[in-house]
């Protein structure tokens, strides 16, 4: 299909003899917002870096717009101007002095003209609100700040597809809101996402399709985000949310955490 961006068959990964995926099966298709949702140690990382051609398979086969992602593939420049990849951790993106470097450092590396480097990355940092912190290095700035650098970095290059690994992790609720308006202007524009999340209001508010990965690093379902925020046996059988059981004289209530944080039964 003309607007297959990924298709994943059989895919295994494995850190030595420990097993991170199994047998996975994916599709993303162009335009497409798709959540990835498991708890720690589920594999979701490890399912992006395999889409950024950071890891390669241990079995199966991974193909990027009909054509094996491989080494060489994945080494192309038209690859990496093409695929965003947004670490959990800002800390480990960030290496530049100072944010201007770092939101300047992908242009320069397609190779732009450096009157065209400094209008985009003024541009960039003007929508980020970052202009006041233009020569500050990364690593002094508070972490929603962080989080603004590593976007705005991977924006600049204007990729068509961006993979995002739990975007919303050691956000205050004001930066997580911006996070959320920012990924539904992205959406407008059609960008491609694929976002590794365990925040399941994320994937609800964002994503129209959502994959869970369990604790067998496996895909468990895979369909529309309401369908899969609504199966409470699904999300608990993932470990995506918990329930326990607490007694108020001769009544036991059993009480659900998440998006089922009612008391659900009585007993």
């Amino acid at each position: 299909m003309n607007d297959e961006i990924y298709r994943l068959e059989g895919v295994e990964y494995h850190y030595g003899k420990v097993p991170a995926l199994k047998a996975i099966d994916l599709t993303v298709t162009k335009g497409e917002c798709l959540s990835v949702l498991g708890t720690n140690g589920s594999g979701k990382s490890t399912l992006l870096k395999v889409l950024d051609g950071l890891y390669f398979p241990s079995a199966g086969r991974v193909s990027f717009c009909g054509e094996p992602l491989t080494e060489e593939c994945a080494s192309r420049s038209s690859f990496r101007a093409r695929v965003g990849f947004i670490f959990e951790d800002p800390d480990v993106q960030l290496f530049s002095p100072t944010v201007h470097d770092e939101v300047a450092f992908g242009p320069l590396q397609l190779g732009l003209a450096a009157e065209e480097v400094l209008t985009r990355t003024g541009e960039v940092m003007d929508m980020f609100g970052l202009s006041h912190v233009s020569d500050r290095p990364p690593h002094t700035l508070s972490a929603g700040e962080k989080k603004k650098v590593a976007i705005a970095s991977v924006l600049a290059v204007n990729p068509e597809i961006l993979l995002l690994d739990e975007p919303t992790n050691g956000l205050d609720p004001r930066t997580q809101v911006w996070l959320i308006k920012l990924l539904e202007e992205l959406k407008r524009l059609e960008k491609t996402f694929v976002i590794a999340t365990h925040d399941l209001s994320l994937a609800e508010d964002v994503a129209e399709r959502t994959v869970v990965l369990d604790e067998s690093h496996r895909i468990v379902a895979d369909g529309k985000s309401i369908e899969i925020m609504g199966n409470k046996e699904l999300l608990l059988s993932a470990n995506l949310i918990h329930e326990h059981a607490h007694r108020h004289g001769e009544t036991v209530h059993s009480h659900s955490h998440g998006p089922f944080s009612v008391h659900d039964e009585h007993e």
